[in-house]
């Protein structure tokens, strides 16, 4: 199933998607396959996985701690492809989250081919911006893979116009200014952004700003084509380091928290 596609399933379905993301390798590579196929089976329609990157300057602590640990267990670029070949067998749209450095360093061209025969849908990109792209856009197109490109509160029209006709498969929009997380309430920024963006694209929107529970997913959804969440799954492993049956049991009751909340919206 491509991205667009389960976009297409969640809205037939009058709802919002989920959009999970774990860092692949945490807490270590068959551990979080077990992690994000727990998450598929729960109810999230999209995976992202995360690449580990020692210099996260978007991320926050939590997934900050979690891509370290993987780090220093050693996981590498083919890890990491692994972990999306396992995911994406499942049939849930796997698309990987990263920094541009590592991609580059890959080889960019080597990197898409590996993506697509993998199974891997695409390629979020958080740090590189589309009038930059132009290896990896052409890259991706020759292998059919998303590309989705973050746009945020702080973007001029121009700029969301550009973005937006660069994404393939969703468009990112980013209403957190300054490092992702966790946050106790959602941002009034993220509705705005999300009409503008809808003001110049019928690529469904993805949000993500911090959600924790449903009911802050709820909140999304009510304005958002998907709900993206990353770092309250990478809290619920954190949260039990020394029982893997216990985060796998986290996960379980979080996904479906989230799940109930985007289908009540």
């Amino acid at each position: 199933m491509s991205t667009r596609t389960a976009f297409e399933k969640a809205r037939s379905e009058d709802r919002a998607a989920l959009v999970g993301y774990l860092p692949a390798g945490y807490p270590d590579v068959p551990g979080a396959i077990d992690a994000l196929r727990t998450m598929v089976d729960a109810g999230c329609d999209v995976i992202e996985i995360g690449l580990p990157y020692s210099d996260p300057v978007m991320d926050g602590p939590t997934i900050q701690a979690a891509a370290q640990q993987a780090l220093e267990r050693g996981v590498r670029t083919a890890d990491v492809l692994r972990t999306v070949e396992a995911v994406a067998a499942t049939g849930t749209p796997t698309l990987v989250m990263t920094y541009w450095n590592p991609v580059e360093h890959y080889g960019v061209a080597r990197f898409a081919r590996d993506l697509a025969s993998a199974g891997g849908a695409g390629l979020i990109t958080p740090d590189l911006t589309p009038d930059s792209a132009t290896d990896w856009i052409a890259a991706a197109d020759e292998h059919d893979l998303d590309k989705v490109f973050l746009v945020a509160p702080s973007s001029t029209d121009a700029r969301i116009t550009m973005t937006t006709a660069a994404c393939r498969g969703f468009v990112y929009a980013t209403a957190v200014m300054g490092v992702t997380g966790t946050r106790t309430t959602t941002s009034d920024l993220a509705g705005p952004l999300v009409a503008r963006a809808k003001a110049v694209t019928d690529l469904p929107i993805g949000v993500g700003l911090g959600v924790s529970d449903g009911d802050q997913a709820a909140e999304v959804a009510s304005y958002a084509d998907g709900v993206i969440v990353g770092s309250a799954f990478v809290r619920a492993l954190l949260d039990h380091p020394d029982d893997r049956a216990a985060g796998l049991r986290a996960l379980t009751i979080l996904t479906e928290d989230l799940a109930g909340g985007v289908r009540r919206a």
